[in-house]
């Protein structure tokens, strides 16, 4: 059995904050749901050995820090705010010692430092972003969506929907510093709305799915870390109104690709050749509705996906030789997931 955790976006009658459950290596059967620590929308959350991360997506923007107990519940170490408004995203250095998070509402990008005990120290970075993008409805300003950082822990990444880039940092993990590099973004799609990114193992090349275009943009990454747009492609079989993708993640052996979109409800499968180049495998049915996070376990064997419109979470067999999804019929209850971390 192997535990995961899921972020929910929280209300009285519904999810009460962060939940645990398990997956049946063998099976892929999931558990049934178990409350792991009460908390205002946690609508991602990361972990890093036995730490577990979240941000809360409220209008100050906040982000916590648990421990995770011998019995897999979390203990809450401490909080900080002020990260800006409406928190969405956070990733931990690959040394622990940073987390990094990034602010829908306010376009802010910050870091704030982790202490030996897994607690969280005051911020050591902020930046704000500036600008627009084609469309005026979702971008009349700075929507900073994601953060990354680099295989080599030189540098993070930010994804910003509202300006069409992927915003570059110079990062010194130990002395808990970002710089904005030179030159400081790769531009995106025109209009595409970045939102998330998968980093190749061998940091040779970035994956980009673009929510508003529903699409998937290949990047190719340079000696210096800055990255050059190679090509896009469509994540869905024809065009489908008010579809929008969410997530994205390289299998663990790095030869596919997977992305989620929301309104087709499907999974969009690409193989990845030794070039970095996608082909697509398949549009696969994601088994649930408004398919938002989702997460592949550690052995490569399953994806577990969290339905967002119907308050479930389903999990899908990996074909080893393919990549291509089967559900397992096995289906929990959890209202608003939307996000899955092993």
């Amino acid at each position: 059995m192997v535990t995961f955790y899921v972020g929910t976006y929280t209300s009285p009658n519904a999810a009460q904050g962060i939940y645990r459950a398990e997956l049946n290596s063998v099976t892929g059967a999931l558990s049934a749901p178990v409350l792991a620590a009460k908390a205002e929308n946690p609508s991602f959350v990361a972990r890093h050995g036995k730490f577990l991360y979240a941000v809360h997506e409220t209008g100050t923007g906040e982000a916590s820090a648990y421990s995770i107990q011998a019995d897999r519940g979390l203990k809450l170490l401490n909080s900080k705010t002020g990260l800006g408004a409406y928190a969405c995203h956070l990733t931990v250095d690959p040394a622990g010692k940073n987390l990094i998070t990034a602010s829908y509402g306010g376009g802010t990008l910050v870091n704030l430092p982790i202490s030996a005990d897994g607690s969280l120290g005051d911020h050591t970075f902020q930046f704000g972003n500036s600008g627009t993008g084609p469309d005026k409805s979702r971008q009349e300003g700075p929507h900073m969506h994601a953060a990354y950082v680099s295989t080599d822990g030189k540098f993070v990444y930010a994804c910003d929907l509202g300006t069409d880039e992927i915003l570059r940092f110079h990062f010194q993990s130990g002395t808990h510093q970002l710089q904005l590099a030179e030159p400081r973004s790769a531009k995106t799609v025109p209009g595409g709305g970045p939102r998330h990114l998968a980093l190749s193992k061998d940091g040779k090349f970035a994956y980009l799915c673009n929510e508003m275009l529903s699409s998937v943009s290949t990047f190719k990454i340079g000696a210096d870390g800055a990255m050059t747009l190679v090509g896009t492609l469509s994540t869905l079989p024809n065009p489908t109104p008010g579809n929008s993708t969410a997530e994205i993640f390289l299998h663990p052996n790095g030869k596919w690709l997977y992305v989620s979109n929301r309104g087709h409800n499907s999974l969009a499968v690409y193989a990845v050749d030794k070039n970095g180049s996608l082909s697509l495998v398949e549009i696969a049915d994601a088994g649930v509705k408004i398919p938002r996070g989702f997460a592949i376990d550690p052995s490569g064997h399953w994806l577990v996906v969290a339905g967002q419109e119907y308050n479930d979470i389903t999990s899908l067999r990996i074909d080893q030789k393919t990549g291509k999804l089967t559900p397992t019929g096995s289906r929990i209850s959890v209202g608003k997931p939307v996000c899955v971390v092993f």
